[in-house]
């Protein structure tokens, strides 16, 4: 004897047929697809992605420090040359000289001073004209005719005026001082002349 459902319930019959095999359907679709989960349950955790390239880090680069420009150094300046046969001469030039900041060497006579000059590169010389041995005309004349010391420049000094007389027919002297000399003039004029020959070229 078929089933016979209340008159009630007949006319919710169909929509149930309807409804309930769709609803399993979509469960069903769902948890293939993964996006189902327990009411409560904590969403699926990402999947991880595959290890790659460590991401580059760039550094900064600092341009390399500038350095401050210090103060320009003056021009390195020669020694003096001293030529004198009294003992008290040579101590006021050298003290004269050295005390403006200038390095002297001094010598007793022109023979004594060819050998000096033979052994250091001098920025000026300053000779007395009557000496022993060889005198200040002698020595100015073997300055000047040797190649190593035609460009020194050469101050005469000398206490007898007939010897400054004789000096005018030697060209290329940048002074001629009379004995006693002024100090400020003659420094004045050693340090015009201190600067005009440069040291040596090394190799």
């Amino acid at each position: 004897m078929p089933f016979d459902l209340p008159e009630t319930l007949q006319p919710f019959l169909l929509p149930l047929l309807i409804v309930v095999p769709l609803a399993i359907l979509i469960i069903i679709i769902t948890v293939r697809r993964g996006d189902y989960h327990d009411v409560g349950a904590p969403p699926p955790s990402p999947r991880p992605l595959p290890p790659g390239p460590a991401p580059r880090q760039t550094t900064p680069v600092t341009p390399p420090a500038v350095p401050a420009a210090g103060p320009a150094t003056p021009a390195e300046r020669l020694p003096l040359l001293v030529v004198d046969d009294s003992a008290v001469v040579r101590a006021k030039l050298l003290k004269l000289f050295s005390e403006a900041g200038h390095e002297v060497v001094a010598a007793r006579d022109g023979v004594e001073a060819l050998e000096l000059l033979g052994q250091t590169r001098f920025g000026v010389l300053v000779t007395d004209l009557e000496m022993p041995n060889m005198d200040g005309f002698e020595l100015i004349r073997a300055v000047q005719g040797a190649l190593a010391t035609e460009d020194l420049p050469i101050i005469a000094i000398s206490g007898h005026e007939e010897l400054h007389a004789r000096l005018h027919q030697i060209q290329g002297l940048y002074g001629m001082f009379h004995k006693p000399w002024n100090d400020r003039e003659l420094l004045k004029r050693v340090e015009a002349l201190s600067h005009l020959r440069q040291p040596a070229v090394r190799p």
